[in-house]
């Protein structure tokens, strides 16, 4: 698939006109990661957005202890960078491949050149941060008024909606998360994301399989929410 290809399906572009695909086209370059490598951290300047081509990039927010939480996990089609170059402030995150990946890189310069006279893009990134500030907001109230079996039953289920393919009865979600992973996704231990993977194991709602979490009812999952 050619850069033209790619961009005319990714979200953020779909309204585009021609000419300015081609300029879009022109003006962004590629890049590619390794898996585990990292694409900036944070406070580092920020002077790029990102779109991902192919793999996956997990938002990470380190203490100063070695702990982290993982707020968001960006794949195919996604962007994300935007916000330092819209507040000129330093990277609030670091991005780490999760899988070799793919990505599109718009500098600075070129990103203020594009969004001028596109409406559609501008109204798309805002849309984009104000989803991605609702999530932290629920993060944080997960946090505050969940459990962890509530939590992590939650954090399953939006994997697989946004992330997860349909295999016959099956959901797999084939993101390579380790259980490291998915405990700073929900804010807990390793220890007890191990012990919910178990209990979920022995309920028959979940196998995990080297990193593929295959769900086999993902109704019941919900229930475990509230």
């Amino acid at each position: 698939m050619t850069r033209e290809e790619f961009i005319r399906q990714v979200p953020l572009f779909k309204e585009l006109r021609p000419e300015d695909i081609t300029i879009l086209c022109e003006s962004t370059r590629t890049i590619t990661l390794k898996k585990g490598e990292v694409l900036f951290r944070k406070d580092d300047e920020g002077t790029a957005l990102y779109i991902i081509q192919q793999g996956s990039i997990k938002i990470v927010l380190p203490s100063a202890g070695g702990d982290e939480i993982i707020p968001a996990i960006f794949t195919r089609g996604d962007f994300f960078g935007e916000m330092s170059l819209l507040d000129g402030m330093p990277r609030s995150a670091d991005a780490v491949a999760i899988e070799p990946c793919e990505l599109l890189v718009l500098n600075r310069s070129h990103f203020f050149d594009f969004i001028k006279g596109n409406e559609n893009v501008i109204q798309s990134i805002l849309s984009a941060i104000s989803m991605r500030l609702r999530r932290t907001d629920d993060l944080l109230e997960d946090t505050c008024f969940l459990n962890i079996s509530a939590r992590f039953a939650k954090k399953l289920v939006e994997l697989a909606e946004e992330h997860g393919e349909q295999d016959g009865d099956l959901i797999l979600i084939n993101l390579d998360l380790k259980q490291r992973d998915l405990a700073s996704m929900v804010g807990a231990t390793r220890e007890s994301i191990n012990k919910e993977l178990r209990l979920l194991r022995e309920k028959g709602l979940i196998s995990m399989i080297g990193s593929q979490i295959q769900i086999f009812n993902l109704e019941l999952l919900r229930r475990r929410i509230h």
